[in-house]
């Protein structure tokens, strides 16, 4: 059944990001993190890789881990509005942009918009794209947090963990049977950010 495959894909991506804020280490973590979703993608029902792909599968393709890229965000409220999110095959998802993210990279302030899923339940949205979208990264920018599928770093009152060496792709970057959400120009750095996952080659 689908069904019950899809929610053992979400339990595991759930515990796999439960055991990342757990492990005191944020590169020890993302070396797990990195192991389990190769596991993930290689051997499981629903891996967003077509089912072809499975048995050439050598793993998903990473920038070097880097320190200088994870950073405490200060989060900061901003008018509520309704966004309709275009996504991949003319798909589009309405979320509320709640607030914004504001930190440091490489020595410049920078800022990205933080959405709130209008669905049952809800859930944090952080998409982003930056200079290397569309070369070293996908061009339809990738992900940093989605709470709804289990994708959360952790936080500590008003601020929210962004560590850039946990960016991936979004499932529509491997095989466009997958509807997405893709990244809005608001949340386009004018910077490189290299670190994540990079364009898919499998």
């Amino acid at each position: 059944m689908n069904e019950l495959d899809l929610l053992d894909w979400k339990r595991r991506v759930f515990e796999l990001y439960a055991d990342v804020r757990a492990t005191p280490d944020p590169e020890e973590a993302w070396q797990d993190w990195r192991t389990v979703r190769d596991n993930l993608f290689r051997t499981h029902p629903q891996s967003p890789l077509d089912v072809e792909a499975h048995e050439g599968f050598s793993g998903l393709d990473y920038f070097a881990y880097d320190a200088a890229l994870r950073v405490l965000a200060d989060v900061e409220p901003a008018e509520d509005e309704a966004r309709e999110i275009a996504g991949s095959a003319g798909s589009s998802t309405l979320f509320r942009r709640f607030g914004r993210a504001r930190f440091e990279l490489d020595g410049s302030p920078q800022a990205l918009e933080l959405y709130w899923l209008e669905g049952y339940g809800g859930g944090l949205f952080l998409p982003f794209g930056d200079t290397t979208s569309g070369q070293e990264t996908y061009g339809g920018g990738r992900y940093l947090l989605d709470t709804v599928k289990g994708s959360d770093l952790g936080g500590d009152g008003g601020q929210l963990v962004l560590d850039f060496n946990f960016a991936y792709n979004p499932s529509c970057s491997y095989d466009p049977r997958w509807a997405c959400p893709l990244t809005p120009p608001a949340n386009r750095l004018a910077i490189p950010v290299r670190a994540g996952e990079k364009v898919p080659t499998n």
